[in-house]
């Protein structure tokens, strides 16, 4: 009997915990190892930063449910990795053992990288469910006394959807508590135009969220590098396309929500062969390590190469689809191995997307992520905010029954045909 171990309980690492479990039956054993007791649907925190959601409602306890689906479950922090050895070192001192192991923890989040960046500084997040609990709680003081907002991505984000659903959300919840005419907002990106969300856009991203920004008054500025913030300031430097210095700003704030870049976790971090320098999984088709076979990793916590080199940096998005194409390629592969073959599984690398901006949105869908493309498909309206809603409830409900099918395409197709959007060309 093999142990295989999952590090992590975000929307990778659950599904990955339940598709292994299909696939491999009884015959051996899954230990998840994560560092809180909860999974969290990372998708909603946007909603949680303005009190549409709580905590309570978007995460789900993990102890009774992995026991329920005969998994074990470690409630504890990972302090290194030990792939030579195939062994686990644990913060609290104990040591865990694998024959396999799957690394989806996510990510690290950068905020030392800026100066006075996240939320021991002077900005919120929506990373993380509590991040955007603590969001909320200075949202209502926000709205109690208001003034200019700061929402966006720094140099070298990978992940920009957030940041402009959270924009929006924020400019909708204004309009309901009919403040919206005391709030300035300036949307920051470490992107060379808006909707190029580090995939040089989708169809016609940019001139759906160009158009999103102008009709909700929202200034931006592209090309900008955060050089500090301070309470009640942020101070960006603008690059032209060729990367020259154009001019400084100092955008005042009184609510400021800025994405931080990504890095690999602490306990993966200077691993030669397993990790590239900023500490992500290197992996190949298989999405497995080249360098220890018997280590998969998917999700956020894998290298990309960026799609092209931007005046500031910018990383490459995971979105669910993408990850939930890893996910079943790791377990297939996995699967063949204790069973003496060779891997075969790959995954596809297909991007679709949701972003929900409190009334309608935007949706998009990358055959494959990366151009050139065989669809590049994107479109607008209230069906996109509604399906974004239905998604949560389908995904949170699928974690509690320890359903595993991959179910992105299928339903997002489902939801065009409800709505009589027209389907995007194969």
């Amino acid at each position: 009997m093999a142990n295989v171990v999952i590090i992590g309980a975000g929307i990778g690492d659950i599904s990955a915990t339940y598709e292994l479990r299909a696939t491999l039956g009884k015959k051996h054993s899954i230990t998840l190892i994560n560092d809180t007791p909860f999974f969290q649907f990372t998708p909603s925190n946007p909603w949680v930063g303005v009190g549409w959601r709580t905590k309570e409602d978007i995460v789900v306890k993990l102890d009774d449910l992995m026991t329920r689906y005969g998994v074990g479950f470690i409630q504890q922090g990972v302090k290194r990795v030990h792939p030579e050895a195939n062994r686990l070192e644990l913060q609290d001192g104990r040591s865990v053992d694998y024959d396999i192991l799957v690394i989806a923890t996510g990510p690290e989040l950068a905020f030392d990288e800026i100066e006075g960046l996240g939320p021991n500084g002077h900005t919120q997040s929506v990373c993380t469910t509590d991040h955007a609990t603590g969001a909320h709680a200075a949202w209502e003081a926000f709205c109690k006394d208001p003034g200019p907002i700061v929402v966006g991505a720094v140099q070298g984000a990978s992940c920009f959807g957030p940041a402009y659903e959270y924009a929006m959300i924020m400019d909708k919840e204004l309009r309901r508590r009919k403040i919206r005419d005391r709030v300035p907002m300036t949307f920051v990106t470490s992107e060379p135009y808006i909707g190029h969300l580090g995939l040089g856009g989708v169809g016609d991203t940019k001139g759906l969220l160009e158009h999103e920004l102008r009709q909700r008054n929202i200034r931006w500025v592209t090309n900008a590098k955060v050089d500090r913030v301070e309470a009640g300031k942020v101070f960006v430097t603008e690059f032209t396309e060729d990367g020259i210095e154009r001019k400084k700003h100092e955008i005042n704030h009184k609510y400021a929500m800025l994405l931080p870049a990504f890095r690999g976790i602490a306990a993966l971090r200077g691993i030669d062969g397993l990790v590239n320098p900023r500490g992500f999984v290197i992996v190949d088709k298989h999405q497995r390590n080249p360098k220890y076979p018997n280590v998969f990793g998917i999700g956020v916590a894998i290298a990309i190469a960026p799609l092209e080199q931007t005046p500031v940096p910018t990383g490459v998005p995971k979105t669910g689809y993408m990850i939930e194409s890893m996910v079943t390629a790791a377990a297939l592969n996995i699967t063949a191995m204790l069973a003496g073959q060779e891997p075969i599984s790959e995954p596809t690398w297909n991007a679709l997307c949701l972003a929900d901006f409190g009334d309608r949105g935007v949706a998009f869908i990358a055959k494959p992520q990366m151009p050139p493309r065989n669809v590049n498909w994107s479109g607008e309206g209230k069906w996109v905010h509604l399906g974004k809603i239905a998604f949560e409830k389908y995904f949170l409900s699928k974690v509690r029954s320890g359903v595993s099918e991959p179910y992105f395409e299928k339903a997002f197709m489902r939801l065009l045909d409800m709505h009589k959007v027209k389907r995007p060309a194969a």
